[in-house]
Order: C-alpha cells, then structure tokens, then sequence
C-alpha cells in the first residue's frame, strides 16, 4: 500500500508543476487543510537536491501567508468558523491552544511551527487572542522556516540513497507511522479527557 503512495509522490514531485502544487498545500495547510506540506516537499527536494533550499523557502513563505490568513480568520470569523472546528475534531485543540497562547505566546506559535502540532489550529487561536501580528509573524517565520528547511535539508543530503532507501523500507515506515500516530492520539486522548 504505502510503496504505491511513495511511488505516485515522487511521479508528483516531479511533474513541472509540483512547485505550484507545493505552494497551494502550504498555504492552505496553514489556515483549513489537514495535509502537511512536508509530504510534497520531502520528495520534491529528493527527486531535485539542487532545488531543496529554494523549495523549502517557497514552503515557508506560503505557509506563513496561509498562517496570516489562519489568523485572520480567527480575528474576523470565529463565529463563523467555530462549528466547522468542531466537526474537524480540532475544538479541543483550539482550547489548548488558547491556553499556551496565554502562557507561552510567541513560543506557542514557533513550536506549532515547528512540530507536528496543528498550524493551521494556532493561527486561528492566535488571531482569536488577537495575538500581536508581528510577533505572530516572527515566530511563524521562525517555526516554519526552521522546520522546511531542516527537512529539505536532511532530504537533499541523503538523496538517492534515502530515496532507495525509502523505497525498499516503506512499508515498514508507514506501517510504523500509522501506529506511532494510533498511539500518540490515544495517548492525547487520555491524557486531556483523563
């Protein structure tokens, strides 16, 4: 199952629009949409190394303006919005996010950057808060930035040996993947609904 995946992603990330394909995702990825960029830039920066550090700077400048539309959609449209949080699942995500945004501010956001976290749940959240925007911006730079690059990075170097590496492995890390996720939900779920 996941050597066809792989397969049709790196087909994808060289096709001579994978850059506008990235862009779109990232931006979007930012504000509503569940799939990270990450799954188009890691193989797009395999597939051409010499292209990495551009990629990662396109991948960063358009998830910070999905970030700033993110924040504008919680600053104006949070009444709006919030039924459709809710049907996501992500409503208690939100409330956490608030919660570190009350605590932590910046460094809430570089970390939902930075991590696997939601963005796109923390750009709302900060625009809900009404989060000052250029520390807001700084922080999404930040997080963003540091993230796609360091993947871009890691990808670029290893090339076509991770690639054939990847590919023979792949089942197993996406087998792999599928439970670390299983767990780290159920853990999630536990830990806040106790």
């Amino acid at each position: 199952m996941f050597d066809r995946i792989y397969r049709k992603a790196m087909t994808w990330a060289r096709h001579r629009r994978a850059s506008w394909y990235l862009a779109g995702l990232s931006f979007a990825e930012s504000a509503f949409f569940p799939v990270p960029p990450d799954v188009i830039l890691a193989p797009m920066a395999m597939a051409e190394p010499q292209k990495a550090w551009r990629l990662a700077l396109l991948t960063t400048v358009f998830s910070v303006l999905g970030g700033m539309l993110g924040y504008g959609i919680g600053y104006f449209a949070m009444e709006m919005v919030s039924p459709w949080i809710h049907q996501l699942g992500y409503w208690e995500a939100y409330n956490t996010a608030r919660l570190w945004f009350q605590r932590w501010g910046f460094w809430a956001v570089f970390l939902a950057g930075f991590s696997p976290i939601p963005y796109k749940v923390f750009t709302i959240a900060a625009g809900t808060m009404a989060m000052n925007p250029v520390l807001f911006l700084l922080a999404s730079l930040i997080g963003r930035g540091g993230r796609f690059f360091l993947v871009a990075g890691l990808v670029a170097w290893g090339g076509e040996r991770l690639e054939q590496g990847l590919y023979r492995h792949i089942n197993r890390i996406g087998w792999a993947s599928v439970i670390v996720v299983a767990v780290a939900l159920g853990g999630y779920r536990l830990f806040v609904h106790g």
